[in-house]
């Protein structure tokens, strides 16, 4: 599967966007602050072998870094095909082959290899049985259900479903981030109430 979601310009517009919020209105700039972004994708991404990259902002032909302040890590789950068993050596590999759900019968392997990913296992079978968790994700399968309705909406306006489905997704990842709704409405062109309908409030 390729890059459907032009993530490239949605990696640096959420970096900016938490690097821009450090300061308020009047303060230095010398307050900013690194800020790391961190990209768990489930497709490949680069033109490489490489399951774990990482960018800085440097000059092109010494290589000297402008600053440290922009990190942007990505970690392609599509490219673990690689690694289908533990690492002896622990790391980072196994936690993203936690995330991308190795079979179960690997997890004891997994939290051996990893100690602190039993902590994780645990969590993730305790969510698992909690019917609040269950409940909440119903309730985005409704926001999503709704979602195909508007976007049945938007053809007949003339707007493309990828445009739509753009901006919806931009809309609820933004909202994950905690910008205000007028913020976010601003930015994708919904509609505060477009926006709000997408975390219904129980």
């Amino acid at each position: 599967m390729g890059n459907p979601y032009n993530m490239e310009k949605r990696m640096l517009f959420y970096w900016s966007a938490m690097y821009y919020h450090q300061l308020k209105e009047g303060k230095n700039y010398n307050l900013l602050k690194k800020c790391v972004a961190i990209n768990i994708l489930n497709y490949s991404f680069l033109p490489n072998e490489r399951v774990h990259n990482i960018f800085h902002l440097q000059e092109d032909h010494t290589g000297i870094p402008l600053n440290d302040d922009l990190e942007i890590h990505t970690m392609e789950l599509g490219k673990l095909d690689e690694y289908p068993h533990p690492v002896e050596e622990g790391g980072l590999i196994n936690w993203l082959l936690f995330l991308k759900g190795v079979d179960k019968s690997s997890w004891e392997v997994l939290a051996m290899n990893e100690p602190m990913l039993k902590k994780a296992m645990n969590t993730l079978e305790f969510l698992s049985q909690d019917a609040a968790t269950r409940e909440a994700y119903e309730a985005r399968m409704k926001a999503l259900r709704d979602e195909v309705s508007k976007l049945e909406g938007a053809k007949a306006e003339g707007l493309s479903e990828g445009e739509r489905k753009g901006k919806m997704e931009t809309a609820l990842n933004m909202l994950d981030m905690g910008f205000e709704i007028a913020i976010i409405a601003k930015a994708t062109g919904l509609s505060e109430e477009e926006v709000r309908s997408l975390r219904p409030v129980h």
